[in-house]
């Protein structure tokens, strides 16, 4: 009685791997790198250059707080033997208040030219998404996958659409970033 079970489970597990094996092979797939084509877009100088100066005006305005901050605690270090223990206790207060309220601002300014940064990029970004879809349409692929996660490629099989992606774009990339 179980022979005849196992045969019959034998066969469908070669029908059902046959049929995976089939459609495997019949599936195309293309790899690209968008950050590397981004880099090359004219657009990304302008986005670097802008936040480049806008952190270097955060920079400035934390580094005004800093030194504001600086004044205080020197100020502090010569009055301090003239102060009572209540009033050194307070101006200490106050420091640690302050130093805290320089790290939350830094802490704010990361955050807001994090997030200042994604609106530039998301019109580049979305542009190359916009030619990864085109591209893999005319080309018929099924999957395109990011290329720094792969670690072997079969060229005869998986397509690099990169040089179409830039083409599509306007752009010109250099020859490594084929590969």
């Amino acid at each position: 009685m179980k022979h005849p079970i196992s045969s019959i489970l034998l066969i469908l597990l070669t029908v059902t791997l046959a049929g995976t094996s089939v459609q495997a092979q019949g599936l195309q797939i293309g790899y690209a790198d968008p950050e590397i084509i981004i880099t090359y877009m004219p657009e990304y100088a302008q986005v670097q250059n802008q936040m480049a100066i806008e952190y270097r005006t955060s920079q400035e305005a934390l580094q005004a707080l800093a030194a504001d901050f600086q004044e205080r605690v020197d100020k502090y270090q010569k009055q301090q033997p003239l102060l009572s223990a209540e009033r050194q206790a307070e101006r200490e207060g106050e420091l640690a208040q302050l130093q805290a309220e320089i790290q939350d601002s830094a802490a704010r300014k990361d955050e807001e030219l994090t997030q200042r940064q994604e609106e530039l990029m998301a019109p580049l970004l979305e542009r190359v998404q916009e030619a990864i879809d085109a591209i893999s349409v005319e080309k018929g692929l099924d999957v395109v996958i990011r290329s720094p996660a792969l670690l072997y490629v079969n060229s005869e099989r998986v397509a690099n659409i990169n040089i179409d992606i830039a083409k599509k774009l306007g752009i010109e990339i250099e020859e490594e970033t084929q590969n």
